[in-house]
């Protein structure tokens, strides 16, 4: 039986610049704890599509895992305005939490304390 990942990756040969199969790789990828390349798949998914808002959310995680905070919280950022925009709270929500980890991480003062 074919893994998910070879499946998006076949949809992937087909439609190379499809955010949605992006995602979905880039997705696939990071569950299974291959950063760099779900990094580089999501990279590319909010880069075809710049309003797509779990892109941005996935991305940072990746980033978030592969210890790139500061480019995390780059993507972070982006994706909590687009999330916004979007009307897509539980997006803003989950966002949040990650970029808490990742200031904690840091030792940052989360905003509007210390």
């Amino acid at each position: 039986m074919e893994s998910r990942v070879e499946m998006f990756n076949k949809l992937l040969d087909r439609d190379p610049e499809n955010p949605m199969v992006l995602y979905s790789l880039g997705s696939e990828l990071f569950k299974e704890g291959r950063y760099v390349e779900a990094r580089d798949r999501l990279r590319r998914a909010v880069e075809n599509k710049p309003d797509y808002s779990v892109a941005y959310r996935t991305l940072g995680r990746a980033l978030y895992e592969l210890e790139e905070d500061e480019e995390a919280l780059r993507i972070f950022a982006l994706g909590r305005g687009i999330a916004q925009e979007n009307g897509d709270l539980q997006t803003v929500k989950e966002i949040d939490v990650f970029t808490k980890r990742v200031q904690k991480r840091r030792g940052d003062s989360p905003a509007g304390e210390g």
